[in-house]
């Protein structure tokens, strides 16, 4: 089954992670107060909603709680963040993810509920929106508008098999560039190269590619 998503706060930060999450094609709530922001994404997301994530009636009412992963990307309101994140850690949100301000709010949403704190003016939103899609998926570097290189954990889908096997290259125009096995990096593996679980795979290619790979090989079933 399909993961759903919410991301609320439709900032630049949050907009970014909005627009790749559903650009992956999967299911996205936004969620801001401002009703210019929300229109903005109407036509992004799978739902646009105006509303207050600091009342609890309010994302009871949204459905809040059938979402699998809510990533909070308040702007500068530090409080309604916190608070945001106390309510969503009661609701029993099963993975909540949110943007910090400083070092010392990272303290604070480590201790009050979020699962993973992240800071935008170190990281980017397409980076973390593939973070976000699966605990496999490691990193995430531009190299272009249009390439990436993504380094990914080697998960169920891909351990015992070998790379021609897995037949990466031909199969999503792929290529894997290097594989980290503990302590050892295989530089250009050949394709008898067996992957083993918690290998770490260095892959470059297309977004457009690397994309379909990550949902084939790399996003595991629930």
């Amino acid at each position: 089954m399909k993961k759903e998503y919410a991301v609320i706060g439709l900032g630049r930060f949050g907009g970014s992670i909005c627009r790749e999450l559903s650009q992956e094609g999967l299911e996205v709530l936004a969620i801001d107060l401002d009703e210019d922001k929300v229109n903005e994404y109407k036509e992004i997301a799978s739902h646009a909603v105006i509303a207050d994530s600091t009342d609890e009636t309010v994302l009871r009412e949204l459905g809040i709680r059938n979402i699998d992963h809510v990533i909070v990307a308040i702007g500068d309101n530090i409080q309604a963040s916190l608070l945001t994140t106390v309510i969503l850690e009661e609701l029993g949100i099963k993975k909540i993810t949110v943007k910090a301000q400083n070092d010392y709010h990272e303290k604070i949403l480590s201790k009050i509920g979020a699962d993973h704190v992240i800071h935008p003016e170190r990281d980017m939103g397409k980076r973390i929106a593939h973070n976000i899609m699966s605990n496999n998926i490691l990193d995430y570097i531009e190299l272009s508008d249009d390439h990436s290189v993504v380094e990914v954990k080697a998960g169920d889908k891909m351990s015992g098999q070998s790379l021609v096997d897995l037949d990466i290259r031909a199969q999503y125009g792929c290529n894997v560039v290097a594989i980290k096995r503990q302590k050892d990096v295989i530089v250009s593996p050949m394709a008898t190269e067996m992957i083993q679980e918690g290998d770490i795979l260095i892959v470059i290619g297309a977004d457009k590619d690397i994309s379909r790979f990550e949902k084939n090989l790399v996003v595991e079933d629930d």
